[in-house]
């Protein structure tokens, strides 16, 4: 059933989270900084300058979401105004919407309408499903397969290259993170854990094409395994727009039981 836990652990771990394990690639040892080689740095930078160069996001993708055993079929509706707000529509079948959420570097906002509950908590809400070292640039990126440049941008990572791939390793702020690069500068797999913790989040990414002169990803594989929870949900896109002009309607009517 939809209960509440089961909703606010779907729209936030939308955010944060892919199906199958790969090869992992032994991290940096965070006790030993290094100093970042001219050679990483070019390539680091060529990574970022292949970012989404974004005003406005707007997205909506068939989602099948796994949460311990329990499957669901969902639509997923997306909007993004860069660096201010992240806003999502979970929608169950037969068009009834059952959550709605608002994100912005300050907050989260989440309605729950199946139970008419409402959550209104400080962007620090986030931490009840991963690590502290996560902030809402990171969620950006994580939705759009971008590279983080707030995770790259330290003496503790380190970069490899292969015939058709990249592999970018490092630790910051007690978050060990892995970028699987393609030749076109832009990620299919990024991998994040807290230092020392048993949660592990990870997205594939693929699917690329041109949406509007943006190299975009339009399926990914989501997930997020933790002592308590197993979520897996699978995202494929079939509408896509970049700089339009998007509204994040979230209205709280008096019938909404606040949960503190």
């Amino acid at each position: 059933m939809w209960n509440r836990g089961i909703v606010a652990v779907i729209v936030v771990s939308l955010l944060l989270t892919g199906c199958k394990k790969r090869k992992r690639v032994n991290l940096p040892n965070q006790d030993a900084p290094t100093e970042v080689s001219a050679a990483h740095a070019a390539s680091i930078k060529s990574f970022e300058l292949s970012n989404l160069d974004f005003r406005t996001f707007s997205g909506r993708a068939k989602t099948k979401i796994e949460l311990n055993k329990q499957v669901n079929d969902v639509t997923l509706n997306v909007r993004i105004e860069r660096d201010k707000a992240i806003w999502l529509s979970v929608t169950a079948t037969l068009g009834i919407e059952v959550a709605r959420v608002l994100i912005t570097p300050d907050s989260v906002k989440i309605l729950n309408k199946l139970q008419g509950e409402y959550i209104a908590k400080p962007f620090s809400y986030i931490y009840n499903y991963t690590s502290n070292g996560v902030n809402f640039a990171t969620l950006q990126d994580l939705l759009l397969a971008n590279v983080s440049s707030g995770l790259l941008r330290n003496s503790n990572v380190q970069v490899a290259s292969a015939t058709d791939e990249f592999i970018v390793v490092g630790v910051k702020d007690q978050l060990s993170y892995q970028y699987r690069i393609n030749k076109e500068n832009r990620p299919f797999n990024f991998i994040l854990q807290e230092v020392g913790a048993n949660q592990n989040l990870e997205a594939f990414y693929s699917g690329y094409a041109n949406n509007a002169g943006y190299n975009f990803p339009n399926n990914l594989a989501l997930n997020i395994v933790g002592d308590q929870v197993s979520l897996k949900a699978s995202v494929s896109y079939n509408r896509v727009s970049f700089n339009e002009q998007v509204d994040m309607p979230f209205t709280v009517s008096g019938r909404y039981k606040v949960i503190n």
